[in-house]
């Protein structure tokens, strides 16, 4: 489905409506969504689309993800946690999972931020290097 320039502005308005103090209110949400719905304006469909899109891309740069090769101590998990809400900002969703095929060394994903300091990474580098 072709979205119109018009319904990016709504969609894009409806979504800065659902910000409050730079966060995403999952009630204004689901009002937001129930009450264009309810109105069905002309082209709410794809109004709806493209804020849905927008909705996506902003949760999913509020996550993080850090593998390491083994388990994490408490302190190096806290500290990481507080350098990506240093960065990032409040309300990161943070998950640690652990991949031995990283052999060392951590991989931060944030968004489509990714910081990669494996030891994997590393030797691939250096593999096509030489």
């Amino acid at each position: 489905m072709k979205i119109t320039k018009q319904a990016r502005r709504d969609g894009k308005s409806l979504f800065r409506i659902c910000m409050v103090d730079g966060r995403l209110d999952e009630g204004r949400v689901r009002d937001t969504v129930r009450r264009v719905i309810e109105g069905k304006p002309r082209g709410y469909l794809g109004t709806l689309t493209h804020f849905q899109r927008l909705l996506r891309l902003h949760l999913g740069s509020r996550r993080a993800r850090i593998e390491n090769a083994v388990e994490s101590s408490p302190e190096l998990m806290a500290s990481v946690q507080t350098a990506l809400t240093q960065r990032y900002g409040q309300g990161l969703d943070v998950s640690f999972w652990i991949k031995p095929e990283l052999l060392g060394g951590l991989k931060i994903r944030v968004g489509s931020d990714v910081y990669d300091g494996s030891v994997k990474a590393r030797l691939e580098s250096l593999k096509e290097a030489l």
